[in-house]
Order: structure tokens, then C-alpha cells, then sequence
């Protein structure tokens, strides 16, 4: 009975937040962009003020990560965001053609439902709040249960930021009693226009069946390539640093490498050198019937937790504390490779190929099993391999010479700085792009008549009977005579 109270209660509480964002909503279309901007700007500031305290209850509610590296996420989902969307127009009329008689208008899509994953929580909460807004929009969160307590404080910073700045606070809410019921109900919810997840595939899965339009993410497997004209060193050092930033938990970051065969003892004697552990036989085999589960989806037990902790948990007893990244060789891709899935974890697939052609094979295999649309990494200095790669791999972020978690998100990058990265058709996903405010709007076309039907009709040409009689352009041709041009053309040949 208490199970069912607690179901009902959620179900109530979602009608209610709903409602009210709903009310919040209207109240926000009625401002202009000056007035909306103010209120991104006090939510911006306000996540850089908290950031830290924030980043150590995320830490302290999942266990996940670092909490500098967190510190560092709140701040970029914050004011990186805000600094790139802030000269967005996206409140009115955003573009006018007399020429073509063209009118563009934003038109808000209402009230959105947010899905908050817990390998990011306080982060995706402060960056969808800002893009929901920025593009007129109320937005209701469904938290991951684990990271409860820490997603509700950063919504209520972000409420009273709002409050502050001449906004209804009831534009961003949360759900606080996190059911099933309570996100199937909010999903499916008749006033709920969107829904914009980021999450696990199960739920990301159920955000695209409910019926209600969605943007979702698939997972990232992203395999970075070491052609062999980059600079090693600074190539190892920045996938060391993107693997080991918040343990992990960042979708874009590494999930494995890869180089040309001749390359691989200059690849792992510098990677050693920078902290990484290669694993022998058997420990690689004993970590790799530990990072999956029986159904083949990542252990829960190793995500954005540090090598210590996983070698632990694994029982691997001889690596040695400083190591900052484990590697494991793989060999084959699909299930049966542990090593080919994605690994919210500091942990890598190290794969080899023939050439920069067989990589590329290689490449596109890992992504297609897992990761398809998202995120591929490549560290070179030959421009025509970047082109190589970029015409094959099904990813929509090809990242040259840059860490893939914080280039992924658009923090080294000048992509849109973001935590819900699309992945395209072959992701499964509504869009490829990194998620910002344009993807949450409504693009309304003002059209002016150009021409009468009239026009149009003495425009078509008369060819009834083979010759073009009407058509202004083809007046003064004379078909038959261009026919036997043709015949004798043909003949002649």
C-alpha cells in the first residue's frame, strides 16, 4: 500500500508541476529578449557561485567522479553556455527577407520535460535550464533517484536565480518523488511539448515511444586514433586527461584507442610513461567479465569510479597506485569483447591495424556496435587523413588533436557547449548536433505572395505536340530545326 501511495503521489505531483510551469510559460512568452536574457544571465551567475558546493553533493550523493573536475563541469554548464548562447536571438522576429517576402519568428514549444542522468546531474540541470529559457520555454525535471538530493538543490538555486531576476520561478521544477510512473507520466503528459533526455538508452528509449516529440542521446563509444604523424606525447597526454576528467563520466570521452601495428611500441612505452597500466592476460580477462554485466550493459559498480577503486572491486592486485588509466588489448568487437562497449570508467580498449585504411574499418565497427552518431577522436597532423576519416566514420563529432570529453561538450572546441550531444539517424537521435537553445523552438515563416496563379500558369510551356509554344524563354526556338542537328549528329557517328 505504501508502494502505491507513493505512485499516486508522484503521478499528483507531476499534474501539478506541470501546471504550473505551464502558467510560467505564458508569462515568459509575453517578454522580449532583454527580459528573458536577464533571467539566463542571474541563472548563469548563480551556477558559477554554487558551483562547488553543488559539485561536492553530486559527489557525495552518486559516489561518481571528482569533485574539482565537478566544480569545473557546473561552471562550464553555467557560464560556458551562457557566454556562447547569450547573443542568440531567439525571442521574436529572427530574421526578415523583402526581397523573398520571408518572415522568421520564434515560436517557444511550451513546457519541456528534462531527464537528468546521475554521471552529470547538477551540470545537466543548470545547462537545460538556461537553453529551455533562452529559448522561451518552462522546463520539469525527472531526476536520476541517486543523485536526488543534489539535483533539487541545484533546481532550488536555480529557482530563486529566476525569482531574483523578474521570472516565475515555476519555469524550472523537479520532480520530488522519482518514480517510473511519475517520468512515464510526465513524458506522456498532454501539456508536455517536448522532452529532452539524457539518460540511459532504456530511457531514452521510452522518451521516443511516449508519443511526444523528443530529443534524445544515444550511448558514446568513441575511439580515438594515434595516426602516426601527431605528436605523441602531447596526443597521450591529452587522452590521459580526457579519460581521467570526473573519472570518466563525461559520454565523449575516450572509450578506447587505436594505432597502426608498427606503432604500438612507441604508443604504449609513452603511455606508460604518462601513468597509464597495461593489463596482462589474466588480469584482462578478470576485468573484463567485471565491467559487463549478464546482459551485456555496463556494471553500474565501475562507472566514474578511479582505478584504485575498480581494481579493487575487480581483484586485480598489482596495480600500482599511481596509475591513472587501465588498458586492455582487445581483439575483436561485439559480444565476447568487453573491451569494444563504452566504459564510463577510467578504463580503455587498446585496438591495432594494418594501416590508416584498416583503422578506419576498424573505426567504424566499434562505433556501429556501439556509439554510432556520437564521438570520434583523431590525433594527427595530416590534414588528408582528417578528410580520410571524417567521409567514413558514422559520427557527428570528428575531434582533431583534442581530449574528447571536454572537446566533445564544446569546452575545447567551438561546438555549442552542451551535455545532451545528439548522434543523427544512425544514433537513433532526432538531431546530430550539440543540443542548444534552437533545437527547442518552433520556427514560424511569415510568406508574402510573390506572384498571381495566373502567372504561373501562362509560365508552363505548350508541348502538346512537340513543339514548346508559351514558356517566354523558348519563344523564338525552333524545335524541329535543333531535332535534325541531333539525327544528323548521331548519324555522323
Amino acid at each position: 500500500m505504501q508502494l502505491i501511495d507513493k505512485d499516486l503521489l508522484s503521478m499528483q505531483e507531476v499534474r501539478e508541476l506541470v501546471e504550473a510551469a505551464k502558467v510560467a510559460q505564458r508569462e515568459l512568452a509575453a517578454m522580449n529578449q532583454e527580459q528573458v536574457d536577464r533571467i539566463v544571465r542571474a541563472i548563469a551567475e548563480a551556477g558559477v557561485r554554487n558551483a562547488r558546493r553543488l559539485a561536492q553533493m553530486a559527489h557525495e550523493d552518486t559516489g561518481f567522479g571528482i569533485v574539482d573536475d565537478k566544480v569545473v563541469k557546473n561552471v562550464f554548464a553555467s557560464q560556458g553556455v551562457y557566454e556562447h548562447i547569450k547573443n542568440m536571438k531567439t525571442i521574436g522576429e529572427l530574421s526578415r527577407d523583402d526581397s523573398k517576402g520571408i518572415r522568421t519568428i520564434a515560436v517557444p514549444v511550451g513546457v519541456i520535460a528534462g531527464l537528468i542522468p546521475s554521471t552529470n546531474p547538477t551540470s545537466t540541470a543548470l545547462y537545460k535550464s538556461e537553453i529551455a529559457i533562452k529559448s522561451g520555454n518552462a522546463i520539469v525535471f525527472s531526476p536520476h533517484p541517486t543523485a536526488l538530493r543534489c539535483i533539487l538543490e541545484t533546481v532550488k538555486v536555480i529557482r530563486q536565480a529566476i525569482a531574483e531576476a523578474g521570472g516565475n520561478e515555476n519555469l524550472v521544477s523537479c520532480i520530488t518523488i522519482p518514480t517510473m510512473e511519475a517520468t512515464d507520466n510526465l513524458m506522456r503528459h498532454r501539456d508536455v511539448a517536448m522532452i529532452l533526455a539524457t539518460g540511459g538508452s532504456a530511457m531514452v528509449r521510452a522518451a521516443y515511444s511516449s508519443g511526444t516529440p523528443a530529443i534524445g542521446v544515444g550511448p558514446g563509444n568513441g575511439p580515438a586514433y594515434l595516426e602516426k604523424s601527431c605528436d605523441l606525447p602531447l596526443a597521450v597526454k591529452r587522452i590521459l586527461d580526457s579519460k581521467t576528467f570526473d573519472n570518466g563520466t563525461i559520454c565523449a570521452s575516450e572509450q578506447s584507442i587505436i594505432c597502426d601495428e608498427d606503432m604500438v611500441p612507441a604508443v604504449r612505452a609513452e603511455m606508460e610513461k604518462q601513468g597509464a597500466y597495461f593489463l596482462d592476460d589474466e588480469e584482462r580477462e578478470k576485468l573484463g567479465k567485471f565491467i559487463l554485466r549478464a546482459n551485456g550493459t555496463m556494471n553500474p559498480q565501475i562507472v566514474g569510479r578511479s582505478v584504485a577503486t575498480i581494481a579493487s572491486l575487480a581483484g586485480l592486485d598489482k596495480v600500482p597506485p599511481t596509475a591513472r588509466v587501465l588498458v586492455a588489448r582487445e581483439t575483436g568487437v561485439g559480444r565476447g569483447h568487453p573491451y569494444s562497449n563504452e566504459k564510463l570508467g577510467p578504463i580503455l580498449g587498446f585496438f591495432t591495424g594494418k594501416d590508416y585504411k584498416d583503422v578506419c574499418n576498424k573505426v567504424c565497427e566499434i562505433l556501429h556496435y556501439e556509439g554510432a552518431g556520437h564521438t570520434f577522436i583523431l590525433h594527427t597532423k595530416d590534414d588528408a587523413i582528417v578528410d580520410y576519416f571524417a567521409k567514413r566514420v558514422p559520427a557527428s563529432r570528428v575531434l582533431v588533436n583534442t581530449p574528447g570529453a571536454l572537446g566533445g561538450i564544446g569546452g575545447t572546441t567551438g561546438l555549442q557547449p552542451a551535455l545532451t550531444l545528439g548522434c543523427g539517424a544512425v544514433g537513433g537521435s532526432a538531431t546530430s548536433e550539440n543540443v542548444g537553445p534552437m533545437h527547442l523552438l518552433n520556427l514560424r515563416y511569415v510568406a508574402c505572395g510573390q506572384r498571381e496563379l495566373d502567372d504561373i500558369r501562362a509560365s508552363i510551356p505548350d508541348c502538346s505536340d512537340g513543339v514548346c509554344r508559351t514558356a517566354p524563354d523558348l519563344e523564338n526556338v525552333d524545335i524541329e530545326e535543333i531535332v535534325r542537328k541531333v539525327i544528323a549528329s548521331i548519324q555522323k557517328l
